[in-house]
């Protein structure tokens, strides 16, 4: 069993998004985290959209990457180049550190279809990276 630990900045839409689908493709080969910097809670329209593809983060937390300094992970992956640059240093022994910045749709503004459009096209994105992640490495 692997520990993946995905980390962006507030732990609030892209890591949840992230750890949602790793959930998901990983089978049950993985232990999967989220973490952020900082602490912002979830995202309204992360949840609306990860429901749209029938995965259901609506129970996730929003945590502080040091409640889980003590986890021995396999994988640590930065969801944004903020989470990147200002990632405070994780002692994992052997963790391959992998790096990803993903558009952040709650920065847009715009029309409700704008956002919504944003969130989609950040979740397909995500979407995306852990089926290869899970097919390349798990």
């Amino acid at each position: 069993m692997k520990n993946i630990l995905v980390l962006c900045t507030g732990n609030s839409c892209r890591s949840q998004m992230a750890h949602g689908y790793l959930e998901k493709f990983s089978k049950g080969k993985a232990t999967v985290y989220s973490a952020g910097i900082e602490t912002h809670g979830l995202n309204p329209g992360a949840v609306k959209t990860m429901a749209e593809d029938e995965i259901d983060i609506s129970n996730h937390t929003s945590n502080h990457v040091n409640e889980y300094a003590s986890i021995d992970f396999d994988f640590i992956i930065t969801a944004c180049d903020h989470a990147y640059e200002n990632c405070p240093f994780i002692p994992s022994k052997n963790a391959v550190r992998l790096h990803q910045n993903f558009s952040d749709p709650s920065k847009i503004k715009g029309s409700n279809q704008e956002i919504s459009e944003a969130f989609i096209k950040t979740r397909e994105e995500i979407k995306n990276y852990c089926k290869d992640f899970v097919s390349d490495r798990l």
